[in-house]
C-alpha cells in the first residue's frame, strides 16, 4: 500500500502536466461559464486587406477581407486551416464558423491585430471542430492594416500582411 500512495502524487502531477490548460486572457475574452478548454492551434499566415472606398464615404482605405492561415500544434503537426467566415477547418473535414463577441487590443496594438472572443455560428462534420462553442484569438503578432496609404490610384489593390496567433477552442 505504501508504494501505491507514494506513486499517487507523481501520477497526479503527470496527469495534470499533460491535460490541456486554458490560456490567460482578459476578463471580457473569457468563454461562457461551463465551457471546457479542448485545444490550442497556432496560426501562421496572412490577413488580407483590399484598398477600397470606405463604406462611410470618407474616401479610400484598407478594408479587411479575410484571414488565410495554416494551423498547427506546438510540435508543428498540422491541425487544419483558417480562412474567411471566419472558418477553422480540420483535416477530418469538421469546421466551425465563428462570430466576434468581444475584442481587446493586443499588448502591441500598433503592430499586432486585436485579441478576440468568438462564438460558434455554425459547425459541420463529426471531427475535432464539430462541437466547438467558443474560440479565443490571443498572442497575436502582425496582421495590422498596411502602413502604406490606400489612395485613389491604388483602389482595387490587395495587401497580404503576415500574422501569427494562438487560437483556443472550447466546448
Amino acid at each position: 500500500m505504501r508504494v501505491v500512495f507514494a506513486l499517487s502524487p507523481v501520477l497526479m502531477l503527470a496527469a495534470c502536466a499533460s491535460a490541456p490548460q486554458p490560456p490567460q486572457a482578459p476578463a471580457n475574452l473569457q468563454p461562457p461559464a461551463g465551457q471546457t478548454f479542448v485545444m490550442e492551434a497556432l496560426a501562421s499566415g496572412v490577413q488580407i486587406y483590399d484598398c477600397a472606398a470606405k463604406a462611410d464615404g470618407s474616401g479610400p482605405g484598407w478594408v479587411f477581407r479575410a484571414p488565410e492561415a495554416t494551423l498547427a500544434d506546438q510540435r508543428s503537426n498540422p491541425l487544419g486551416k483558417h480562412y474567411a467566415g471566419p472558418t477553422w477547418e480540420a483535416p477530418d473535414g469538421s469546421r466551425v464558423v465563428g462570430e466576434v463577441k468581444a475584442r481587446a487590443p493586443s499588448p502591441t496594438p500598433e503592430t499586432a491585430i486585436p485579441w478576440l472572443l468568438l462564438a460558434a455560428k455554425s459547425n459541420s462534420g463529426s471531427g475535432v471542430f464539430a462541437n466547438v462553442r467558443s474560440i479565443q484569438r490571443l498572442n497575436t503578432g502582425g496582421g495590422v492594416e498596411p502602413a502604406e496609404h490606400c489612395t485613389t490610384e491604388k483602389l482595387g489593390q490587395q495587401a497580404r500582411v503576415a500574422y501569427t496567433a494562438a487560437y483556443y477552442f472550447y466546448r
